[in-house]
């Protein structure tokens, strides 16, 4: 009685060895302060409110369009649908590899009909197959030269079974549970990159329709210093030199306005491609920008490991390549393969299916690779330096997301500051023109000084509309380093990444 419960014993035990190595996420440098360097004067302690929505991040930004616009992404956009399927696929993969834990069974009925040699002194054994390896065939036994034509009837059932006794099939199964994982990362994080790359589009063409609007307001200012170009010339008061010089800026800024809906066009087109639908078929009615950014809730630096997508999808290649170090480590170990079939042998169909006709065996092997040139070895070296490779593109890819937010924390809030103050400079600039177009009129100042001050004013405005459209890009891209309202709670875990989904799961 001792000897199989030591067996039993000794069989658990290796059951439960797991040849890959403890894993734990690596430590990471990070700030260690309350708030971000960069968040000068925006930083306060969180409320639960104080948080990105989560999903529709761009509802902060109050754009009714836009929030039409992002609806219609994620069913749409074949990037994120790209994404989507290959998660499809990563998942499917899980049940591929879970499948190793059960036992392979077969059914191989056959029918065969051959000759045996009539000059070869062959022996056939009691079910009639002869020793050369050929089929069963009659029953009996016979020796001696003759020819004649043998039908054998076969209905037989096998089954293989590989115990997972070292861990290979479960850490097969973890990696493919992390890869799944890791393709859930990665198709929110392209999702959120479409999703930002619409938005920023949108402002940018918001703001192209801005400066549109201020290269027409431009063209009829124009408009009118060429009439009263004309009107002084015609009165005597003004050269004709003067009159053509305020025609030809005219023209050039009508020039401006022509060529500024070249932009605008290929930012409409962009729009078309990220919603999957052809250029050719949409369009987004003019309507000059007049969003303000909205504040952006950062929280703090040590949550920000929990907020991207990018963030997690490293962490989890890491977790995929410890579990590969087990699959390599398992293969130092010998695989016990279980075999069995059971059927039916005959010659005549009509004795099939009767009780003498029954065949089976049962086997087990036990295959050790003795030596292999250290092509085991090899591999194991290879997993272990692929797993540091993925700690540091973890650590990397920590550094680069702080790096992100300090860096459009910074843009936001410099712009900010610019805003304003280029909002000053098109106040006194617009100022300035009016002075000296009254003095123009009134015959004090030439006209070139009402060219250099509407010159300055144009300018000024440009760059009004410029700072404006970098200051809501800029929040829409701290909005997408910081995550864009994702956290980590939202990444399925194991089992729900192993259950059957459907072949026509929606992208959501």
């Amino acid at each position: 009685m001792r000897t199989p419960r030591l067996a039993c014993a000794a069989i658990a035990l290796v059951v439960g060895c797991d040849p890959a190595p403890p894993y734990r996420v690596p430590s990471t440098p990070r700030p260690a302060g309350a708030r971000y360097k960069e968040a000068y004067g925006t930083w306060k302690v969180a409320s639960p409110a104080d948080t990105i929505p989560r999903g529709a991040w761009w509802t902060m930004f109050r754009e009714p369009e836009l929030d039409a616009l992002e609806a219609r992404l994620d069913f749409s956009n074949q990037t994120i649908r790209v994404a989507f399927h290959n998660y499809m696929a990563a998942r499917a993969q899980i049940r591929a590899a879970q499948s190793q834990y059960a036992p392979v069974v077969t059914a191989d009925p056959a029918v065969t009909w051959f000759r045996r040699s009539g000059t070869f002194a062959g022996v056939t054994t009691t079910s009639g197959a002869p020793t050369t390896g050929l089929s069963a065939g009659t029953t009996g036994t016979s020796a001696g030269v003759g020819g004649g034509r043998i039908v054998s009837y076969s209905l037989p059932l096998e089954a293989s079974w590989v115990p997972d006794l070292f861990g290979r099939v479960k850490n097969a199964v973890r990696r493919s549970q992390y890869q799944a994982q890791l393709s859930a990362a990665d198709l929110e994080s392209t999702r959120l990159l479409a999703q930002t790359q619409l938005a920023e589009v949108y402002f940018q063409i918001r703001g192209q329709d801005a400066l549109i609007q201020v290269l027409e307001g431009v063209v009829a200012t124009y408009t009118e210093i060429v009439a009263l170009t004309r009107s002084r010339f015609q009165q005597g008061l003004d050269t004709e030199a003067t009159y053509v010089e305020s025609q030809l800026t005219l023209e050039t800024a009508r020039v401006q306005l022509t060529t500024a809906a070249i932009l605008r066009a290929q930012y409409e087109h962009a729009i078309a491609t990220l919603l999957g639908v052809p250029a050719t078929s949409f369009s987004l009615p003019r309507r000059a920008l007049i969003a303000q950014p909205p504040a952006i809730p950062t929280g703090t630096p040590s949550e920000l490991l929990e907020r991207r997508p990018d963030i997690a999808a490293a962490e989890r290649q890491m977790a995929s390549a410890n579990a590969a170090i087990g699959i390599a480590r398992a293969a130092y170990f010998p695989v016990l393969t279980l075999t069995g079939n059971a059927g039916l042998l005959s010659s005549s169909l009509d004795q099939l299916f009767t009780w003498p006709s029954r065949v089976w065996s049962v086997g087990a092997a036990l295959a050790e690779t003795l030596f292999d040139g250290g092509r085991r070895s090899a591999i194991v070296d290879q997993t272990m330096a692929t797993y540091d490779a993925t700690v540091a593109a973890y650590r990397q890819t920590v550094l680069v997301a702080f790096q992100q937010v300090e860096d459009f924390l910074a843009q936001t809030r410099i712009l900010a500051e610019a805003r304003e103050q280029q909002r000053a400079v098109v106040a006194f600039a617009q100022k300035a023109l009016a002075l000296t177009r009254d003095r123009y009129t009134n015959g004090i100042d030439p006209y070139v000084n009402v060219m250099i001050q509407q010159t300055a004013l144009l300018a000024a405005e440009q760059t009004l509309v410029n700072l404006e459209v970098q200051h809501m890009t800029g929040a829409v891209l701290l909005v997408q380093a910081l995550g864009g309202g994702w956290d980590r709670s939202q990444l399925p875990t194991e089992a729900e990444v192993s259950r059957p989904a459907r072949a026509r799961e929606s992208v959501r």
